[in-house]
């Protein structure tokens, strides 16, 4: 773990964008061999946007990196944080319980609250508003949204006092998950269900995405499941029933327009409409 952490510290963008692009790769091509639903639109077209906002998200992270560096470097400094007033523990001990932490407060955390918060539901929608989930979807945030969740994590890593090399660990792993719970894969349901006691499995995360209440206000979790059964959020459906999209928003081909959708969050608030 030390040694890991160690890279992490240093990382170079080339390898964190061989992260991105990799695991992207990955899943585009397990989709094609293991799909959860038949492939029945224009994967490359409905590409398009997910990938615009893909590269928002990182033009949004980027220029603001320095903060995350700054405020690592600070509570490192100043012994602050959970992790800094904990008794010393192994390294890997550390390692584990910071990146469960991060997952809390710069993922669960900001994704509950943005279902909740009526102004920050509207920014969400871009998100929820993609009626073919798949990998590419992980990363289709407004890049308002980009702010928000920075902001979290810039308070976990106060809240926390996380080291940088911690920081950007949980960052690479994050991406990793999402592009993988998002993914239109199908998994043996044994294997799917073991998975959802740990981290968040494919048809876990494929729940939160149905087009309708209580549904899309469930299973919230980024890398880790516990978050949801902890706090009662956890649902189950079959993944047979699941129908992706958002109730209140319904239009598929604008939902498909990049600038629709940058568009999105200034729109008239809409209630829920439906409840199964």
């Amino acid at each position: 773990m030390e040694l890991i952490l160690e890279y992490f510290e240093t990382i170079p963008s080339l390898h964190r964008a061989i992260i991105i692009i990799g695991g992207l790769s990955f899943f585009w091509i397990l989709e094609g061999a293991i799909p959860l639903f038949t492939l029945d639109y224009k994967k490359w077209k409905h590409a398009v946007p997910n990938i615009f906002f893909t590269i928002t998200t990182i033009a949004v992270n980027l220029p603001l990196a320095f903060l995350f560096l700054k405020s690592s470097d600070w509570v490192v400094a100043n012994d602050f944080g959970i992790l800094n007033w904990l008794p010393e523990m192994p390294i890997w001990l550390y390692g584990i319980l910071g990146v469960f932490l991060i997952d809390f407060i710069g993922a669960y955390l900001p994704h509950l609250i943005e279902h909740k918060v009526k102004p920050l539901w509207m920014v969400h929608l871009v998100h929820h508003s993609d009626h073919h989930v798949d990998t590419t979807t992980a990363n289709r945030h407004h890049p308002l949204e980009s702010i928000i969740r920075y902001v979290f994590t810039l308070m976990g890593i106060f809240i926390i006092g996380t080291p940088i090399g911690l920081v950007l660990l949980y960052q690479s792993l994050s991406v990793v998950a999402t592009q993988f719970n998002h993914a239109n894969i199908r998994l043996p349901k044994k294997i799917d269900d073991a998975l959802s006691y740990v981290i968040v499995s494919p048809d876990m995360h494929k729940v939160h995405h149905h087009y309708t209440l209580p549904y899309t206000d469930s299973n919230y979790g980024n890398i880790f499941s516990v978050w949801d059964r902890l706090f009662g959020t956890y649902m189950k459906l079959d993944p047979d029933k699941i129908v992706y999209g958002v109730d209140v928003f319904p239009d598929e081909v604008e939902n498909g327009r990049i600038w629709s959708l940058l568009k999105q969050p200034f729109q008239k608030y809409r209630k829920p409409t439906i409840k199964h």
